[in-house]
């Protein structure tokens, strides 16, 4: 198989009521696209049928393939073992749940033609939707969260957690050769690298669908502050440099 244009990463954990949905919507769409792909699936460690909805899609889907984990490690081990073993010259990681579709891929193309090595899709900048909204505890702790990453790692960068983001084959394999965050707070980390290694970010808007079985909890937000501060301690230490 030649290189292909994009590499559409789905780190998944207990989602195989809501994968099968998402792999058809995923297959769907690119398939009507002029460009190639392929499609990986990061089962980590899933106790459901996770694994088997993936085995039992890939004959029908040609460019489908699974990464398997026996052992649970977190999403952003999950994100980082895509990446870096994704062919891609683009290379995307999208949620399994189809929060964001990957329609809005083809929104970023015009940003990698301007230079953009990194474009992420955001739920809090100008254009953006969601439906339904979010409950007013999920928007305020969201809310005091960013600013918090804001000041201490991304200035200027309004949601650092959708799970719609996108990175250049090299970016990415610089970018997650280097993270150490295996868990939520693995987003800031990898754009916090990002502007380290001197990449250029696009925040761009993009529809959300808020599914209310979402995995994020209360202890998520809160992981995600301590999170923060390590990454930023460890960007001051140059734990970074290698």
């Amino acid at each position: 198989m030649a290189r292909p244009f994009l590499s559409v990463i789905i780190p998944a954990y207990n989602e195989a009521k809501r994968l099968p949905l998402t792999l058809i919507d995923v297959d769907k769409h690119l398939q009507e696209q002029e460009y190639s792909y392929e499609i990986l699936v990061i089962n980590d460690g899933s106790t459901d049928e996770t694994a088997e909805i993936v085995n039992r899609f890939a004959p029908l889907l040609i460019n489908l393939k699974l990464i398997d984990n026996k052992e649970n490690k977190g999403k952003g081990a999950a994100v980082k073992q895509g990446m870096l073993a994704a062919k891609g010259t683009w290379r995307l990681f999208m949620d399994a749940d189809n929060s964001t579709s990957i329609v809005e891929f083809n929104k970023m193309i015009p940003y990698f033609k301007d230079g953009y090595e990194v474009v992420i899709g955001s739920r809090h900048v100008k254009g953006s939707r969601m439906s339904p909204p979010q409950p007013l505890y999920k928007r305020t702790l969201g809310n005091m969260g960013n600013l918090f990453i804001q000041a201490l790692l991304l200035p200027g960068i309004w949601d650092t957690q959708c799970g719609f983001k996108c990175f250049s084959d090299e970016a990415a394999e610089r970018i997650f050769t280097l993270t150490k965050i295996d868990r939520w707070g693995f987003d800031a980390e990898s754009l916090a690298l990002a502007e380290k290694l001197g990449y250029k970010i696009k925040e761009m808007p993009v529809f959300w669908v808020n599914d209310p079985r979402s995995h994020v909890r209360l202890s998520t937000y809160l992981q995600v502050l301590w999170e923060t501060v390590k990454i930023r301690w460890w960007l001051w230490r140059g734990a970074y440099n290698g």
